[in-house]
């Protein structure tokens, strides 16, 4: 692990300081990812601009961003981001039971949840690769081409949490404590 600073309002740098200024009014405290984040303004502000592309401007639903957030975030056992997601989840009123089958790595309750998450699994274990069988199984499952590329701008912003998570070793926040996770062995 290597030690970051943890930055206020006060310690970040100038760049920084505004997303964590609304971060503070939104949530009432600044989450420990934006903390590290702040060291580099640049990965906060690319954080924030991937995440609000992809959740305002993909064709998926909460279910379904949901599916891909926390597929990348289990698949990569990201200890702040699974707990994270849970709440935003609970926040975005998807059912616990897709939750609980994510955080489980247990069959979701649709064929086309599954389909999203193997096809999400997919893309990440085989770093972009994946068999025309593979991508026409997940067009098959009613999703289209533009899914396709919507599910590596999901993991381009999951790369950036999970990674930085696992090098800094964020603490949970308080607010995400109750849904703490670890992958099973």
């Amino acid at each position: 692990m290597t030690d970051f600073t943890y930055h206020t309002l006060d310690s970040a740098p100038e760049a920084a300081k505004p997303f964590l200024a609304r971060a503070q009014a939104a949530y009432g405290q600044i989450p420990g990812l934006y903390a590290v984040m702040a060291e580099s303004p640049a990965i906060l502000e690319g954080y924030h601009a991937i995440h609000a592309l992809f959740e305002e401007q993909t064709s998926f639903d909460a279910d379904e961003h949901t599916v891909v957030w926390q597929t990348i975030n289990v698949e990569h056992a990201c200890h702040y981001c699974v707990p994270a997601h849970t709440a935003i989840a609970k926040m975005m009123k998807v059912d616990d039971a897709i939750s609980d089958a994510l955080r489980n790595e247990t069959p979701l309750p649709t064929p086309r949840l599954e389909a999203l998450r193997t096809f999400t699994l997919q893309v990440v274990r085989g770093r972009g690769h994946v068999s025309d069988a593979d991508v026409q199984a997940f067009l098959d499952a009613g999703f289209t081409r533009k899914a396709i590329l919507e599910v590596i701008l999901g993991l381009s912003q999951k790369v950036l949490s999970n990674y930085m998570n696992h090098l800094a070793d964020t603490p949970v926040d308080p607010a995400f404590k109750p849904f703490a996770w670890a992958k099973a062995a």
